[in-house]
């Protein structure tokens, strides 16, 4: 039986190629775009997932996405640091600067400026200098992605040394890290907290975040809960705050549904493409269903086929649109827009799970009509 349905199948060829095309290109639309979605998703929260020396981040009560800052007073860090179960406390500064090149062009950066003795907040991966670059005096440091951005007809590597104007003060790039990219693509600068305090306009609050770090064998969760008590202020383990800035996004943007409307896209038109291929497939071969009755041939055998063939539909469309899929990130991978974006294993099984659900309404809707198919058809004209 196993071998006649394979038959069956592979007969029409035209057929069998629809049916797959059905199933692959559901498969890689939907992977694709849910990986996308995942991607940008997960970039709205970088800055904060980047940062691990950290347990908890503090903050005025306002702030609800990292990319939204309320800056506190000075006064704020020496409070957090007096709380019980905090090991140390580091400022943290993130606003906007215009970045000035010595040819006049101006580039809207980022401005990161962490603290100056433990240097927590720093990037971990170094493409040209190290840690010190950020000690030396009107040192900065410019992720790899936002550098191209600046200079983007030149290697990145080759800035290093490269004098620019910040606020009309002098600095001088010291470093390019490896940093993730943010959500907003302005470029990462990272300075040291007092030259960003040097840098940026006079105001009477410039603190942005405070990192705090646990005692060993203090709850986050219950640490941030008294530190928020004791000072008035927000304090956020880091997963939360993450989080937070993720939900602001799913919920203040139209992103999700954008990406929603193409996924179900996928799913309506892999369904009704394969559903209505492999019902006309069954239709056209109803007179040898009839006749495999007709010699004694069970429904429950019958079905059997049907599903064998229905599992090679589907796992031979799977298969392809889950490799176009790879193939795409691959391809993608060292490109500025979809830089880290790729294909997570959960990714896999629920799309998966999806192409069941394709591949199951295609076969109820056909099952029905090979069920009722009389075997005397065989000798109709």
């Amino acid at each position: 039986m196993r071998s006649v349905a394979l038959k069956m199948l592979l007969g029409d060829s035209a057929k069998y190629l629809a049916l797959v095309f059905g199933v692959a290109f559901a498969t890689l639309l939907m992977s694709q775009q849910v990986s996308i979605f995942i991607g940008l998703m997960t970039r709205t929260a970088n800055q904060v997932l980047d940062i691990r020396e950290a347990d908890i981040w503090v903050m005025d009560t306002r702030v609800r996405y990292v990319d939204e800052v309320e800056p506190m007073p000075d006064a704020a860090l020496g409070r957090v640091r007096s709380v019980e179960g905090v090991e140390w406390a580091a400022p943290l500064y993130k606003g906007l600067a215009i970045f000035r090149t010595q040819d006049g062009l101006i580039n809207q950066v980022s401005l990161v400026g962490i603290d100056d003795e433990t240097l927590v907040g720093a990037p971990r991966e170094w493409l040209a200098g190290d840690l010190e670059a950020l000690r030396r005096p009107g040192g900065i440091v410019f992720d790899k992605e936002g550098a191209s951005l600046i200079w983007p007809d030149a290697d990145p590597l080759t800035k290093v040394g490269t004098e620019a104007e910040i606020n009309d003060r002098r600095v001088v790039v010291t470093g390019i890290a490896d940093a993730s990219p943010p959500f907003i693509t302005f470029p990462i600068a990272y300075v040291r907290y007092s030259e960003a305090m040097a840098l940026t306009p006079p105001q009477r609050n410039k603190l942005s975040f405070v990192l705090v770090r646990a005692k060993d064998g203090q709850d986050a969760k219950a640490l941030a809960e008294r530190i928020s008590a004791q000072t008035g202020l927000q304090a956020l383990t880091w997963d939360s705050f993450a989080w937070r800035s993720v939900q602001y996004y799913l919920t203040r943007t139209g992103i999700p549904v954008n990406f929603g409307i193409t996924v179900m896209l996928g799913f309506v038109v892999g369904a009704a493409v394969t559903a209505q291929t492999f019902y006309l497939f069954v239709i056209e071969n109803l007179r040898q269903f009839g006749a495999l009755k007709a010699i004694g041939a069970t429904n429950g055998q019958i079905t059997g086929m049907v599903l064998l063939q229905a599992a090679v539909v589907g796992l031979m469309g799977y298969g392809l649109g889950m490799g176009g899929a790879a193939l795409f990130f691959t391809l993608v991978r060292g490109g500025a827009a979809l830089e880290d974006f790729y294909l997570p294993w959960q990714v896999l099984v629920g799309t998966g799970v999806v192409v069941f659900l394709i591949i199951l309404i295609s076969v109820l809707g056909s099952l029905t009509k090979v069920f009722r198919v009389d075997p005397a058809i065989v000798f109709r004209g």
